[in-house]
């Protein structure tokens, strides 16, 4: 099924850096928080690109983008693939945006080619993957899948109140499709490792296997604010030190499972925040992350008895909500198999793995047949402006991106 036709690698790599300069920060990385103005530029610029190959770009009532570019066979089912052009507050230029521009980069070279698919095929780019705004992450891929109510998600605000859907009209892209799955082939998601595995075995394609579980937690640990140096120990409620220990705990749990262990406090609020008064109240994040679901299971069970213990032992009390689990997903083998041949026929050193982080292609997978395709990043850094791959890299992942693409939408 192969093409025995090859993308533009240096125009891709162009592209890349041309959408980097787009929210570009002093450390080389990018600040395109999800719903900004920021965002919006880079939205506009990807329209752009992409109407200028002839696509019709439609977008739904969460601000998820398509565009779309037609078959020979219109009854068939389109073939998708994307990934996300939002960013944590310090991020790197190829987390998401890789997934998005090598599906440009497709597009432009089946112009190129002359080559028309049988069933069409959709370049996606989704909204919030990151959730580093509104708290959320998969926001715009789990409306679409109907795994969170849209106007549940419209209602989510940022730090300084602002909601989705004040943000959305905002920038003027809550579209006027539906927030919802239509039917779709299959769906193809090109994507940075985030982690050391293939740059470190030297390998140049990941062919991803599925996705891990997870489950997220939101703490407030309530004490009570006083003077730094007049209250002794044993009137002491002090918030802060009670999160300390829960998230000494989150390290424990994580490291008593091994290198396949994640657990993460990865925000922290505390207040008042003064230098002489002792915490009243903290507010943090919590995760945990295990390929084997029952690991998870198994942690959502018996984490909140362990944190509240904890906290009451300062005097404190804990409010935990669970934010959400996601459970381990596996992605559809004939797809998969797709990735597997195309990097075989390329010649690219590649294994099997599976994600660590969450991508837009976990919730979608529950609807549709997906894969992923990986590539290395330096060091396995990535949520980080010194976030880098090699322009060859990218070229590798978007060539079997493009053969697995071909070869579904002609089957």
């Amino acid at each position: 099924m192969s093409t025995n036709q090859r993308i533009n690698g240096p125009r891709l790599w162009d592209t890349l850096m041309a959408m980097a300069e787009i929210g570009a920060t002093p450390k080389g990385g990018v600040k395109r928080l999800t719903l900004t103005d920021v965002d919006k530029a880079g939205r506009e610029r990807f329209t752009e690109w992409c109407e200028a190959l002839g696509l019709t770009v439609r977008v739904d009532a969460i601000g998820n983008m398509f565009a779309r570019r037609e078959g020979r066979d219109p009854t068939r089912k389109p073939v998708l693939f994307g990934s996300h052009l939002d960013s944590q507050p310090t991020g790197g230029k190829f987390d998401g945006a890789l997934g998005v521009i090598a599906g440009l980069e497709v597009m432009r070279s089946l112009n190129d080619l002359g080559i028309t698919t049988e069933a069409p095929v959709e370049l996606v780019n989704w909204t919030d993957e990151e959730g580093s705004r509104f708290g959320h992450s998969l926001m715009g891929s789990g409306v679409w899948a109907g795994v969170y109510q849209q106007d549940k998600a419209y209602a989510l605000a940022d730090t300084d109140g602002v909601t989705v859907g004040e943000a959305l009209d905002s920038v003027g892209y809550k579209g006027s499709h539906p927030a919802k799955s239509f039917p779709a082939d299959a769906y193809f998601e090109l994507h940075i490792e985030q982690g050391p595995i293939l740059e470190r075995e030297g390998k140049q394609i990941g062919i991803v296997t599925g996705a891990q579980a997870q489950v997220w937690y939101e703490a407030v640990i309530t004490g009570q604010d006083a003077h730094a140096g007049t209250t002794p120990p044993s009137t002491r409620r002090d918030a802060l030190v009670a999160a300390a220990r829960v998230i000494a705990r989150v390290d424990e749990m994580m490291r008593a499972r091994g290198e396949d262990g994640r657990g993460t406090v990865g925000r922290l609020q505390v207040l008042p925040n003064s230098c002489n008064v002792v915490p009243g109240e903290v507010r943090f994040s919590i995760e945990f992350r295990h390929p084997d679901g029952a690991q998870v299971d198994g942690i959502a069970k018996t984490f909140p008895a362990e944190a509240t213990a904890l906290v009451e032992q300062t005097g404190c009390k804990l409010e935990l909500t669970e934010l959400f689990v996601i459970p381990a997903q596996p992605f559809d083998a004939e797809c998969v198999d797709l990735v597997r041949q195309a990097a075989a026929r390329l010649g690219y050193p590649s294994r099997e793995i599976i994600s660590g982080a969450g991508h837009d292609a976990v919730y979608v997978a529950r609807l549709i047949p997906t894969a992923m395709i990986f590539t290395p990043c330096k060091d396995g850094l990535s949520h980080n402006e010194a976030e880098s791959i090699l322009p060859e890299e990218a070229e590798a992942g978007c060539q079997v991106l493009f053969e697995a693409v071909v070869a579904r939408a002609n089957r």
